[in-house]
């Protein structure tokens, strides 16, 4: 698929994958435009890590194409034939995509900032001083221009997912890819990491997101896809898939949802009265 000014930035054609005779992923098409944000929403097992995995070529599809900005991933097409390319020229490809995973894979030996300017010296020849002054910004940006000596193990879950965002967002990308970012993270900690990503969202970063922040794709995905058993369930507009489901597979998904926000919120208010009430009950002092 050459890349035109109207194709899409994504293009993925009737992907499959298994693994060990499980047919994880079904025949996925999906398309992703310049500066769209899409959530997959979907039950664990419903494909939707290995879809983002096959994206960038961290894993190895079985059938299908998946092109990213014209270019196709993993593949070279030699009259029809596909052939795999070399680790080297997959590295190459993955250079435009940003990923930020479940877990945060700093390096815990190196500072903030030496995490940040790691991949653009290393890998795309950067000079360290423009590397760091890149650095420093998208600290800024993510909140953390107080941190850029500390280390990994004296922050938060959130700080160091804003520092893997800004990691990821040093090496330039064309696409980010966020695999469940905040669902290693205590509750309280959830919102500054989705707020970095809203701000991405608004300034047009063409956003791939596997979340089930139910807020998050309502307020800030362009187009919401419902995955299941490998396959694409129902996709549209937040209003439509997550405000007027049409399949029952995601209706009965969503309603699960609402009701695990709904016991989160009563646990976090139960607790939030425990505290107050504990507080009350302290001896004062004289």
């Amino acid at each position: 698929m050459p890349a035109t000014s109207d194709a899409p930035l994504v293009h993925a054609v009737n992907v499959t994958k298994s693994f060990h005779g499980n047919e994880v992923l079904k025949g996925i098409d999906l398309d992703v435009r310049t500066g769209e944000v899409v959530v997959l929403l979907g039950p664990s097992g419903s494909g939707k890590t290995t879809f983002l995995r096959c994206i960038n070529q961290l894993e190895t599809i079985d059938g299908g194409r998946i092109w990213v900005d014209g270019d196709l991933m993993g593949y070279a097409d030699r009259g029809g034939t596909l052939h795999r390319l070399t680790d080297k020229r997959i590295a190459a490809q993955r250079r435009d995509i940003g990923m930020c995973f479940q877990r945060f894979n700093l390096f815990p030996h190196k500072t903030v900032l030496e995490n940040v300017v790691e991949a653009p010296v290393q890998v795309k020849g950067v000079d360290r001083r423009t590397a760091e002054a890149r650095a420093h910004e998208l600290l800024e940006q993510v909140g953390l221009q107080d941190k850029p000596a500390a280390y990994p193990s004296q922050l938060s879950g959130g700080q160091q997912q804003r520092v893997a965002i800004a990691r990821a967002l040093a090496m330039e990308p064309k696409l980010m890819l966020f695999d469940e970012p905040t669902s290693a993270l205590d509750p309280e900690l959830v919102g500054e990491v989705l707020k970095v990503m809203r701000d991405l969202a608004q300034k047009g970063m063409t956003m791939i997101v596997v979340t089930h922040e139910m807020g998050f794709a309502r307020e800030v995905a362009d187009r919401v896809v419902f995955m299941d058993g490998g396959v694409v369930v129902e996709e549209g507009p937040p209003s439509q898939v997550i405000g007027n489901p049409q399949h029952g597979r995601t209706r009965a998904f969503l309603s699960r949802m609402r009701q695990e926000e709904q016991a989160h919120a009563q646990a976090v208010t139960e607790a939030v009265s425990a505290g107050v009430a504990a507080l009350d009950d302290a001896p004062k002092e004289p």
